[in-house]
């Protein structure tokens, strides 16, 4: 079987375990399938997912000139303090920063190899966990607009991580953790405006992620070094494919790259 096409962030379907699907412009393939099977991933080239122009890709899947333009790459999207839509003010395009950051926002707890703070739309709950790769996670406060998840973030940043050590998470080097005692010891440092949106009695939800052996070391993927590659696959974690022989692929950090994936 042979597939072609722009990769973009996996999609993924929380069950048990997590159902993960590489969707390309003609077609789709359910990951899950391909464990213990031979996969070989052949960079063809590059594909900037806002212009569709060959044009390198510098960062999130755009060529260098798309991400410094459109609304989708502004620094809100990494620094949600800095929304200002509620605001009336525009960054990029008040339009479109008024349809993502004037909408439901939920602060949580992530454990994927430490316990980090968050930030999501309400829509993305369970799927921002899931391409963390958390096996556990709990939601802190739902409030109306991104910014007022985003000061949240930043209170709680000086008693929490903010950070996912990613090789620590694909080795599976992790422990549980309390995080309804974490959420109830952090509710004194979220800030007054965002106080009355603490959820107070909701439980944790645990995910189970597709692997069926875990790295010991790691080798990661990089398709401009190594544009042709081969190997088993034997797990996906967050948004990686972790093959037989401990290279890790990150599917989300090659978006905007074409390639032709072949099953064997």
């Amino acid at each position: 079987m042979n597939y072609e096409g722009v990769l973009t962030k996996m999609k993924t379907e929380n069950g048990s375990p997590i159902q993960y699907y590489l969707v390309f412009e003609n077609d789709f393939l359910n990951v899950n399938q391909l464990l213990d099977k031979k996969v070989s991933i052949n960079f063809l080239k590059f594909q900037c997912l806002n212009c569709g122009l060959e044009k390198k890709i510098y960062r999130q899947g755009f060529c260098y000139d798309c991400f410094y333009e459109i609304p989708q790459a502004a620094d809100w999207i990494m620094k949600p303090e800095l929304s200002t839509a509620h605001l009336d003010k525009e960054d990029r395009d008040l339009e479109y920063e008024k349809s993502v950051q004037l909408k439901p926002h939920i602060v949580y707890l992530a454990n994927s190899s430490n316990v980090k703070v968050g930030v999501t739309r309400k829509t993305q709950v369970p799927t921002r966990w899931i391409d963390q790769g958390a096996h556990e996670a709990i939601e802190i406060v739902e409030v109306p607009n991104r910014y007022l998840a985003g000061i949240t973030e930043v209170a709680l940043k000086d008693h929490v991580a903010d950070k996912t050590n990613w090789r620590n998470m694909l080795k599976n080097d992790i422990k549980d953790e309390n995080l309804v005692e974490w959420r109830n010891n952090l509710k004194q440092y979220i800030p007054e405006e965002a106080q009355e949106y603490y959820i107070a009695n909701n439980a944790e939800t645990n995910l189970e992620f597709p692997v069926l052996q875990y790295p010991t070391k790691l080798k990661s993927l990089n398709l401009l070094k190594t544009p042709f590659y081969e190997g088993v696959l034997k797990g996906i974690k967050a948004q990686y494919l972790i093959f037989e022989d401990n290279t890790v692929f990150n599917v989300r950090g090659n978006e905007g790259y074409v390639v032709s994936i072949k099953v064997h």
